[in-house]
């Protein structure tokens, strides 16, 4: 059309971006992703130790209710060696002997739910002798004693989730009040370990 005018313009329809254009921008964006990935690795595990803490409180607040609900003696118990191998919630029906109480019978006792382990590098503990192994809950909603449970990914403080069931069996999430990522005993101390005894 520009032939007809006379005006003899060529015009260069091309679209797209250059090869040196298209290597500076993977550049820039390889080096942005770079400097982001450590940062959303901690969201990651900020985000599934918080849903592990609150999955763990949520079980327990369901041994306390079912207890008083029932009007029975309720138990929450490690289903491995420790508390990520998972836990199961019963009613403790049989407790005719020191090797059946706090422990699950089929035969006897009613199973309320069970939850699996964690993931690799996820530590559960508790940081008393009753709490290292099971949490008793009576018709009343009072516990077999007071704790805390310490949740870590790869046994790292920085993060930490601490549990506190307190003298009448209430569950609740520790506060990180200094916000230095350790949370605080009741006594306000940080906790010093991820394993028992902390």
């Amino acid at each position: 059309m520009s032939k007809l005018f006379g005006l003899g313009v060529r015009r260069n329809n091309r679209t797209g971006f250059s090869l040196t254009e298209l290597i500076a921008t993977v550049a820039i964006a390889s080096i942005l992703l770079t400097l982001a990935l450590p940062s959303l690795s901690a969201i990651v595990v900020n985000n599934q130790l918080s849903a592990t803490a609150n999955e763990f409180l949520a079980a327990l607040n369901l041994a306390r209710s079912e207890a008083i609900k029932r009007g029975q003696y309720v138990v929450m118990r490690k289903t491995g060696s420790d508390w990520e191998d998972g836990w199961q919630i019963f009613i403790d029906l049989k407790r005719d002997s020191t090797d059946s109480k706090n422990a699950f019978d089929a035969d006897s006792d009613i199973l309320l739910k069970t939850y699996p382990g964690l993931n690799d590098g996820y530590t559960l503990r508790g940081n008393n002798s009753r709490f290292q192994s099971y949490v008793g809950y009576q018709p009343n909603g009072s516990s077999n004693g007071m704790g805390s449970f310490a949740l870590c990914k790869n046994q790292q403080l920085q993060g930490t989730k601490l549990l506190i069931v307190n003298l009448v069996g209430r569950p609740r999430i520790a506060t990180d009040s200094d916000r230095d990522g350790i949370p605080e005993k009741d006594s306000g101390q940080d906790i010093t370990s991820c394993m028992s005894g902390f």
